[in-house]
């Protein structure tokens, strides 16, 4: 058995995290699938999915901080026309998806851990899908 859900987000920054664990918490539940996976899927080329600590908020400014310095906004190098580079790469480097083990009815993730929507050409409207698949 599997279920697929599709979720919305408006990203009001250039550049953001946004943590979606409780989303993909609630689409568990939905499903009432106890144990299994549950792929995170972001269908954007200038954005991605991954998982990071939760306590500091400090934590997602530096990783943004730290993107910036390796692959700038501004750079006069870039030769893509839309000039965005630097979002396909920071996308790139992040990953599209992350696959989330399920046990007893919720995700495995460490004491600080959350799964976050990283966005890097904002603003704009985005969507990301969980699968989730029994087993």
């Amino acid at each position: 058995m599997s279920n697929l859900f599709e979720h919305s987000l408006q990203i009001e920054k250039t550049q953001n995290m946004v943590d979606i664990t409780h989303i993909i918490k609630e689409d568990i539940k939905r499903s009432k699938i106890e144990e299994g996976v549950a792929i995170v899927f972001c269908p954007h080329t200038t954005a991605g999915i991954t998982i990071n600590e939760n306590a500091d908020p400090d934590v997602v400014r530096d990783l943004i901080y730290g993107f910036e310095k390796v692959y700038p906004t501004q750079d006069n190098n870039y030769k893509h026309f839309e000039g965005n580079s630097h979002a396909h790469m920071k996308s790139s480097t992040m990953g599209a998806s992350q696959t989330l083990i399920i046990h007893k009815g919720d995700i495995i993730l460490g004491c600080w851990q959350d799964v976050y929507f990283c966005e890097f050409d904002g603003p704009r409207n985005r969507k990301f899908y969980v699968k989730i698949i029994e087993g």
